[in-house]
């Protein structure tokens, strides 16, 4: 009766942390409120028109007796109503991530290597049932045989249960550091973009610094940023922020269309410091070619690289940051590949790009 006769906006209390919420609108809510370790955290119990007081009281005893175990009542409550399939939880993601892709051919391309590769194995499997040795598994047959495909199908299985871990249907990441040492470490071939071995970037990277140029300036603020070469030549005074430290290269330079925002490391800075010490009046590019006001070209960067006896590409050094993310960091796979803005994902961008200067410097982190 009392719950029916509640009009007034806001908070009654049942005692034990119940709550009914009444909001201007006049609808009614259970609340569970909790408090552990100085923790205060609050449970949506449901619709008062649903649910009833005897219900809710049971629902709250409930959410208490799972915090008194030490275990999260959002998991615990998923895990009742029934966690998604790994080809459920994909077609979330897919969902949601195609919105950003310029054209189709992404889409196709990311259905078509989960139905080749991971749908067979782990297709039908709940996302919080999915192990390490089945996502290995998975990927042993083409680990080798096919590489990138490979890396590819692990990229996108990792964000599939990293997707399902932040929505509450696992209770931990993605393990997919541990599972790329379990596998056989993938040979490098010659293609178009060759990438250099990671552990072998500080060395080339400490003899790239005993000259001084703008295109040696340029490649090691392109291996230090994980960027495209393009991005790094193209870019201009007006998108460095040193105060903030951070390089925002605008939609229409970018090959996403999207704005993004690239953490600047320490190193990546002092770069940016002495190209400032030898700015041309004449150009507002902070890598400058030879010719008045137009930026160095890739044909430069390529250049460079067979002139130090490299075979590998400009390109490669990504890939090698990717391999270097996924091989000895337990960064997320979707902070290495997606493009950052503003938030609590750039955040994780900076942590990631720290440590990878951090790598190439032979520094451990602080």
């Amino acid at each position: 009766t009392a719950v029916k006769a509640a009009t007034r906006p806001g908070r009654l209390s049942d005692g034990d942390g119940l709550y009914l919420i009444i909001k201007p609108g006049g609808a009614k809510s259970w609340v569970c409120r909790v408090q552990r370790h100085g923790n205060r955290r609050d449970f949506g119990l449901g619709s008062a028109k649903k649910v009833s007081l005897a219900v809710a009281r049971e629902r709250a005893r409930e959410v208490r007796a799972w915090i008194e175990l030490g275990l999260d009542p959002v998991f615990e409550r998923r895990k009742v109503l029934g966690f998604p399939t790994f080809r459920e939880a994909a077609a979330k993601v897919l969902a949601a991530s195609k919105k950003s892709w310029r054209n189709a051919e992404h889409e196709g391309q990311w259905s078509s290597t989960m139905e080749a590769y991971a749908f067979p194995y782990i297709g039908d499997v709940k996302v919080d049932d999915i192990t390490g040795p089945m996502i290995r598994d998975l990927l042993a047959p083409i680990w080798l045989t096919k590489p990138e495909t490979a890396r590819r199908v692990r990229q996108r299985v990792g964000a599939v249960l990293d997707w399902a871990y932040a929505s509450g249907f696992r209770e931990s990441e993605a393990p997919m550091r541990a599972i790329t040492k379990g596998l056989p470490r993938q040979p490098k071939k010659d293609n178009h973009f060759a990438a250099m071995p990671y552990d072998k970037v500080a060395a080339f990277l400490t003899y790239l610094r005993k000259r001084e140029s703008f295109s040696r300036l340029a490649l090691q603020f392109a291996i230090l940023t994980a960027a495209r070469s393009g991005e790094v030549r193209g870019a201009t005074w007006d998108e460095i922020d040193l105060e903030s430290g951070l390089w925002t290269i605008a939609a229409s330079r970018m090959k996403a269309s999207r704005e993004h925002v690239v953490p600047l490391t320490e190193p990546a800075l002092r770069i940016i410091r002495r190209c400032a010490e030898l700015r041309l009046p004449t150009s507002d590019l902070v890598f400058p070619g030879m010719k008045r006001g137009a930026p160095l070209s890739d044909m430069t960067l390529s250049k460079l690289m067979k002139e130090m006896g490299e075979p590998y590409t400009v390109h490669g050094f990504r890939s090698a940051f990717r391999d270097w993310v996924s091989e000895e960091t337990a960064h997320p796979g979707d902070v290495a590949e997606a493009a950052y803005r503003r938030g609590n994902l750039l955040e994780k961008r900076r942590i990631m790009m720290a440590d990878w200067a951090n790598y190439l410097e032979g520094r451990k982190r602080p």
